[in-house]
């Protein structure tokens, strides 16, 4: 069991978590935009905006490393967050490298 300094020592060696606002676009099924903070549309491309149509929030969410997300990869939404303010979740059939029947 570790001691206390070693407790302390270990709590810093992961970030916080990180808050993101979850949208659904009403063109499109399926598709999901993540922003770092809400409402902050102006962080993403506006083409995308205007693409996605009308924006509704879906949930507020806490992401940190080992939280499973159904359809995007943890780390790679934080990243995106903290680099762009925004992630783009596409329908399952729009990822790339996602098998399709011909």
């Amino acid at each position: 069991m570790p001691d206390e300094t070693e407790r302390k020592k270990n709590q810093g060696a992961d970030p916080a978590p990180r808050r993101c606002w979850i949208y659904r676009g009403t063109r499109r099924s399926g598709t999901y935009l993540y922003l770092a903070k809400e409402n902050d549309f102006d962080a993403a491309p506006r083409a995308l905006i205007e693409q996605m149509g009308a924006l509704e929030l879906v949930m507020e969410l806490q992401l940190y490393p080992g939280r499973k997300l159904a359809r995007a990869n943890t780390a790679e939404v934080i990243r995106s967050l903290e680099r762009k303010g925004y992630y783009l979740q596409l329908p399952p059939a729009d990822m790339p490298g996602r098998n399709r029947l011909q």
